[in-house]
């Protein structure tokens, strides 16, 4: 008969564990319990069915900062290996990630994309860009229907007017969808003019969402040359998508918000600049005529009346024409300045609608109507003016401009 200490039992146990292919790579669903962090980062919890219950450690190095942690009483996915803790003789999970319960095998394919993303280093925030901080030029990768494109025009006008947008339209959502979202982004990298691009979608469900969770879509993101800011879903909706760009926004206007200034705080910034300029060389001349003075000074002590006359009057030419230079210096800086203040007042979209233009919607679906043909008789319309808004209903269709040629107004 063999006799066994008990530190040689549980090390048995240990070795048979991490022998056993099932207990070294499973997924166990449960709910959470007991769950705490200590100081050192690492978190421990319960992982409990409505029977059994497991022990769970979960060291930091596999924590991800970018995610929520789970609380007690969260349905959970844990994936990890089985271990025995041999000073104790109790097994438990060595936990490498923990996601929401009841997801799956969409939730496992997320998973499993995560972590072989993470390990290539997609997510790394070293590698993350900057956004430049004035944009010229904005790339859009989205739905030319709905909401979100209109939600981001009308953030970019208010905040920065002179922007450029260029909107490259895709599917975001079904059949097509991923191949649709590449290449929009491949054709704003071949397009190479773009100084940040955004790739944005409503909210929805985790189905709805999928095109970005898909591997093409990240590694396309990952390539840009310019920085990319995802504002996809809602705050609470996170993608692979939002794992891999530079940066996240929690909603397609928080992206827009982020990659331009607003030019009320730009024009502030430039006012305030050029009345330090104007302060700092005041001072600088004020010196230089003070040490003109005091050289003055000297120079009647020891040289003649002539030569110190002469003197003073070439060094009065010479500051007095430096202040003008200045002056005038700082005469084109404002007028520079009223130039870019009157150039953004016309490019407003309300300047435009107060010259007498108007945009017109389908009231039923708020879509823009471009062509007599995008609307039908009988449609509810609605027409936004520089002061106010209309509802009409279109009483005829007029496709080729036939009855403004034939002089028709009703």
């Amino acid at each position: 008969m063999r006799i066994l200490g008990v530190a040689q039992v549980n090390r048995y146990l240990r070795d048979v564990f991490e022998m056993d292919a099932t207990l070294l790579d499973l997924w166990v669903e449960g709910e959470i319990s007991n769950f705490r962090r200590a100081a050192s980062g690492h978190c421990y919890f319960t992982l409990k069915d409505a029977t059994s219950q497991i022990a769970c450690a979960w060291f930091a190095r596999h924590i991800p900062s970018r995610l929520p942690l789970p609380v007690d009483g969260q349905q959970s996915l844990v994936h990890g290996r089985v271990s025995i803790y041999e000073q104790r003789g109790e097994y438990q999970i060595i936990v490498s990630a923990v996601r929401a319960g009841g997801a799956g095998a969409d939730q496992l394919r997320f998973e499993a994309l995560r972590a072989r993303l993470e390990a290539e280093g997609l997510f790394d925030e070293t590698r993350k860009r900057p956004l430049p901080r004035f944009p010229r030029r904005v790339g859009l990768v989205t739905s030319e229907t709905g909401a979100v494109l209109h939600d981001i025009v009308q953030v970019l006008s208010r905040r920065f007017p002179d922007v450029e947008l260029v909107v490259v339209p895709t599917l975001v959502q079904g059949d097509g969808a991923v191949e649709g979202i590449v290449d929009a982004l491949a054709a704003l990298e071949a397009w190479g003019r773009a100084d940040v691009v955004i790739i944005a979608r409503g909210g929805g469900s985790s189905e709805d969402l999928s095109a970005f969770n898909d591997e093409r879509v990240a590694r396309a993101i990952f390539g840009s040359r310019v920085p990319v800011v995802a504002g996809i879903g809602h705050g609470t909706d996170y993608t692979i998508a939002d794992l891999v760009a530079d940066i996240r926004a929690p909603t397609p206007s928080a992206a827009a918000e982020l990659v331009v200034p607003d030019v009320r705080d730009t024009q502030t910034l430039l006012a305030d600049t050029l009345a330090r300029l104007e302060s700092v060389i005041g001072g600088v001349l004020s010196a230089r005529r003070s040490d003109v003075d005091d050289l003055s000074l000297r120079l009647e002590r020891r040289s003649p009346t002539r030569t110190l006359a002469q003197r003073r009057l070439a060094i009065d030419t010479l500051v007095d024409r430096a202040f003008r230079q200045t002056r005038a210096t700082i005469d084109v800086s404002r007028a520079t300045l009223d130039g870019e203040r009157s150039r953004l007042d016309a490019l407003s979209p309300l300047a435009v609608l107060g010259r007498g233009f108007s945009i017109v919607y389908d009231a039923r679906t708020g879509r823009v109507l471009r062509r007599a043909s995008d609307s039908v008789i009988g449609a509810p319309i609605a027409v936004r003016l520089a002061s106010g808004s209309l509802d009409a209903r279109v009483e005829a269709i007029d496709a080729d401009g036939s009855f403004a040629t034939a002089g028709r107004l009703e």
